[in-house]
């Protein structure tokens, strides 16, 4: 009988972090959390940035807090890092930091959004099938380089930021596949950077070393000692890359994919990617698996709304119990005579959330919530129908028919939102208790260190033991 196999996920999103302790045993997968820390954007003068100190910090700190829970004489076998995406660094030859790292929350990007919808994101759709989003790498990098000209004569490297966390962990520089797909700077039928959008958004091609794929292993981790034989592995850099792959999807297909949490990601694998003038009008984004397929998908503004409209409340919940007395007075209220539209750009990074919806509301003479529990509903059932529709147009689009809809992350915890999603999409929501992106993260490392033969298999180890809970239609 094989020994139990000790994995590390460091998983960080936009609002936490966590560092996640797996183990592999008997086909089984246990995590532990090792440690977990808020994150959150600030900022400086009109532009926002990372705390990329303060979150480098927190890795190490799990990292060590996870190396404490081994049995005695256990090594952690390997880790593996995902984030969000498009977000990047850009480095000298010494590795050394010579631009501050933006958030793509900064509004900096605007003019370059509204400068490539005039003319332009036609062209660029076909080349890299990503479309004109404000977040977008490509339009983040055009301002760098048409703002601050002297950092093309001081940054010979750009990196995305699991790479970079992979650099500080292993000292190699690459990028990986799916994070680089977010960019808007990838060929779409293809393996390697798009000439066309790097010409377009005059960035240059030499910040980018050749994209590898999910499963490649860096070398062994420097700089902690507790770590010294662990192995760093690249696994999909980008975290909902990491949440499709622990989906437990049916072979045959049919089950779209919601990874829910700040943005809702909704979409489903193909082998081939999703183009033409009705993918661009639905802003469908063909990123990439980390084995190289597509993942078309639509990005539609997820639980932030929620996250950030509690800021102007006092009575916010704390623990679990409090959210699920927030969550039972909203079932209670009547469903909203009027929703949200959640791609409002006002909801973007609003100085008070509240006012942006109440905002919303006025304009389209609807009445204003008038506690918690009141946003929460009007939230939910708006972010349902956005997963509805979202899951209309790929229909539309494929001549498919999705039979149900799986979905992990934290909304898969919020029964008013699974249900909210059934009743819209008029298909059954299967919600999964499962840390999405910290098992997908982990699997691509035990397919790695080839303890698993390859990602179906995983799965279907995964679904034999996996709690869920079913959300059916009401009317």
């Amino acid at each position: 009988m094989s020994s139990p196999l000790y994995l590390a996920a460091v998983d960080l999103g936009a609002t936490s972090g966590r560092v996640i302790l797996g183990t592999w045993a008997k086909h089984r997968l246990t995590l532990t959390e090792a440690h977990r820390f808020p994150n959150a954007y600030r900022e400086l003068g009109t532009h926002t940035y990372w705390e990329i100190g303060t979150l480098w910090h927190e890795v190490q700190t799990g990292l060590r807090k996870a190396a404490a829970l081994l049995p005695r004489g256990a090594k952690l076998a390997s880790v593996g890092v995902d984030t969000w995406g498009c977000d990047h660094v850009l480095l000298n030859d010494a590795g050394r930091l010579v631009f501050p790292v933006h958030a793509y929350r900064d509004t900096r990007t605007q003019a370059g959004l509204a400068a490539l919808a005039k003319r332009g994101v036609e062209r660029i759709y076909g080349a890299t099938g990503i479309p004109n989003v404000f977040y977008n790498t490509s339009l983040q990098l055009a301002e760098t380089v048409a703002r601050c000209p002297a950092v093309t004569d001081l940054a010979t490297r750009c990196l995305f930021l699991p790479d970079y966390f992979n650099y500080l962990l292993s000292g190699r520089m690459e990028n990986e596949l799916t994070v680089a797909s977010t960019s808007q700077l990838l060929d779409v039928h293809g393996f390697d950077w798009s000439r066309t959008a790097l010409e377009h958004f005059r960035i240059p091609p030499s910040w980018f070393g050749p994209p590898v794929r999910a499963g490649l292993k860096l070398g062994k981790v420097t700089g902690l000692v507790e770590l010294a034989a662990t192995q760093v592995i690249a696994v999909p850099g980008h975290d909902t890359a990491c949440a499709y792959d622990a989906m437990p999807a049916a072979p045959e297909g049919g089950d779209l994919f919601l990874s829910s949490g700040t943005w809702s990601l909704v979409g489903f694998e193909n082998p081939t990617p999703l183009l033409g003038a009705p993918a661009l009008a639905a802003k469908v984004a063909n990123e990439r698996t980390g084995l190289g397929a597509y993942r078309p998908l639509t990005n539609v503004v997820g639980l932030f709304l929620l996250e950030q409209t509690m800021a102007d409340f006092r009575e916010r919940p704390q623990t679990p119990r409090d959210w699920d007395a927030l969550i039972t007075a909203a079932e209670k209220l009547p469903a909203p005579a009027r929703l949200l539209d959640p791609s409002d750009p006002a909801f973007t990074a609003p100085k008070s959330m509240r006012a942006a919806i109440d905002a919303q509301l006025k304009r389209n003479r609807a009445a204003t919530p008038k506690h918690l529990a009141g946003y929460t509903r009007l939230i939910c059932d708006s972010l349902g129908r956005g997963h509805a529709t979202a899951a209309a147009n790929f229909e539309q689009m494929t001549g498919r028919k999705f039979r149900r809809i799986l979905m992990v992350g934290g909304g898969s915890k919020n029964r008013l939102l699974c249900q909210a999603t059934a009743n819209a999409a008029g298909v059954p929501v299967v919600s999964f208790n499962l840390e999405g992106t910290a098992v997908g993260n982990i699997a691509s490392q035990l397919v790695a260190l080839r303890a698993v033969k390859d990602l179906a298999t995983f799965r279907r180890h995964l679904g034999e033991g996996l709690q869920q809970k079913t959300y059916r239609p009401r009317d």
